[in-house]
């Protein structure tokens, strides 16, 4: 998940560098919604982890 939220967010780097503003804040809010679902498994299964006593890191 948190890989495809990196490549959205070079691809609204390119696209801005050669001037598609449109597009490049189109694929920057959908990498910004990727990397916030990737954290929230991430919270998720560390909870889950925690609450059945396993060792985390």
């Amino acid at each position: 998940m948190l890989k495809w939220a990196l490549i959205f967010f070079v691809i609204s780097l390119v696209a801005g560098f050669l001037g598609f503003s449109g597009i490049s804040a189109a694929t920057a809010g959908i990498a910004k919604i990727l990397f916030f679902i990737a954290v929230a498994i991430f919270l998720v299964f560390l909870v889950l982890a925690i609450m059945a006593g396993g060792i985390v890191l």
